[in-house]
């Protein structure tokens, strides 16, 4: 292949670079004029100015900024607590559901089971019926808090969808893995600790970050059954104010969340895709 005797590069190198700087050139115009296109045409609909009063009332979004991030310091505290009980129980049915011996079997039926139920309940409805059923026992304080049992409802819904992640980990593992394991006389469950979970869990990370950033915006879902946080006191100064904008300063701190962790779990995937090829 010839190269170019002034740039040292390959007449292929030059070409893919003058692509690359067109396709950079083609997006970045097409970008330009979708953004001209949205901040020109929607200040001429009939009701921009009633939108812009109702959700961008810049007073009312100074006023009540402060007390969303309080609030949402809550959402942040039960992500806390909720997240570790996630990952640990989902690490145990996946385990169950993969256990080999045949008197265990009621395990894997059980595994199952659980799976099929919390995933296929919504899990608003599952709040619901936690978040009021249990407090309807008539249990004393502190048992009778919302914040438990909302929690436990996220814990449970969540916990189904990270096993199944972590079960699809433990399956891509090759079988001649496990085989090999035995023949150097290892356990089933040594087996499983020290040479399938690593890889498994190593392989799913990037899924199982998507999980919690979806866990971080349901957190807001118990704000029906009474916990305060940025949703519900978002609504409160809606009602208060007659105005919007609070839903509009809450999107923007989940945003502010949501969007770092989404592109870091985007990097773990673009990184394992790298180390795969």
């Amino acid at each position: 292949m010839k190269k170019d005797d002034a740039a040292g590069k390959t007449r292929r190198q030059i070409y893919e670079e003058k692509l690359r700087r067109r396709s950079l050139l083609i997006a970045g115009t097409s970008t330009v004029f979708a953004f001209l296109a949205v901040v020109v045409l929607v200040p001429l609909a009939p009701g921009w100015e009633k939108v812009k009063a109702s959700f961008f009332n810049r007073e009312v979004f100074v006023e009540t900024f402060p007390k969303l991030l309080d609030a949402f310091l809550i959402d942040v505290m039960i992500f806390v607590w909720c997240a570790p009980a996630i990952t640990a129980l989902g690490l145990l049915i996946a385990l169950a559901r993969d256990v080999q011996s045949p008197a265990l079997f009621p395990l894997r039926i059980f595994g199952a089971f659980y799976t099929d139920i919390f995933r296929g309940v919504p899990v608003v409805l599952t709040v619901y019926l936690i978040g009021f059923g249990i407090p309807g026992l008539g249990l004393p304080r502190p048992f009778n808090s919302p914040y438990i049992w909302g929690s436990l409802a996220l814990i449970l819904t969540y916990s189904a969808y990270v096993a199944e992640i972590f079960r699809s980990g433990i399956e891509a593992v090759h079988k001649s893995q496990r085989s090999a394991a035995q023949s150097l006389g290892l356990t089933d469950g040594d087996t499983m600790r020290f040479v399938i979970l690593p890889q498994a869990i190593r392989q799913v990370i990037p899924s199982q970050m998507n999980m919690f950033i979806a866990l971080q915006k349901d957190v807001a879902l118990l704000s029906f059954i009474g916990p305060v946080e940025i949703f519900r006191q978002a609504g409160v100064f809606k009602s208060l104010m007659a105005n919007f904008t609070p839903y509009v300063g809450a999107a923007l701190i989940f945003l502010a969340v949501t969007v770092p962790a989404t592109r870091y779990a985007d990097y773990l995937l673009a990184k394992q895709n790298k180390e795969r090829s």
